[in-house]
């Protein structure tokens, strides 16, 4: 197996700060817009993007939530291994607000057709987005396109991409991998 870096920390942190910035010009005050991290790995880059808007662009009130998808996915019963469920956090309400989902890596769209279906339990969004670090464009198997990207990644099928943050792997780094 073998890895190679795709993006560095300087890449990284040059690159949320481009999205933090996007998501600025199109949200302004953000008293209508909510961001939601899809767990595991998403919450992450949603935990870095308020923190950016928050912080360095002054933004109040930026409201937060991370999104359990695990039980809605359409593949969660053909794995063999049991899976572990994370916890859903979401302490306001979604009903006629812009909803930002937020994830590291968009590969099939799986992941965002379920956070689609379980947002629903929250209420009806008045529009969603998407925004995600890395977005594998040819690996999709449903129509799901993100609005806000970091980079654009070619990898083919053999190849992953992993995205390791500080917050648990002591790295703010973009790797692919080939298994």
């Amino acid at each position: 197996m073998s890895q190679k870096v795709l993006l560095n920390a300087t890449e990284v942190h040059i690159i949320l700060n481009r999205l933090a910035c996007q998501l600025i010009e199109n949200h302004e005050d953000f008293s209508d817009t909510v961001l939601i991290g899809i767990q595991p790995r998403g919450i992450f880059l949603a935990e870095r993007i308020k923190k950016l808007l928050t912080d360095t662009y002054h933004i109040e009130n930026v409201k937060l939530g991370y999104l359990d998808i695990t039980f809605f996915r359409d593949d969660f019963r053909r794995s063999e291994k049991t899976l572990a469920a994370n916890k859903t956090k979401i302490d306001f309400v979604v009903e006629n607000k812009k909803v930002v989902f937020i994830d590291d890596v968009l590969y099939t769209g799986r992941s965002i057709n379920a956070a689609l279906t379980a947002i629903q339990s929250f209420g009806r969004p008045e529009e969603v987005e998407l925004m995600c670090l890395i977005d594998r464009r040819f690996s999709r198997h449903l129509p799901i396109q993100p609005d806000y990207r970091g980079r654009q990644v070619d990898a083919i099928n053999e190849e992953k991409v992993k995205v390791s943050w500080v917050e648990n792997e002591g790295e703010d780094t973009v790797y692919v991998i080939n298994t």
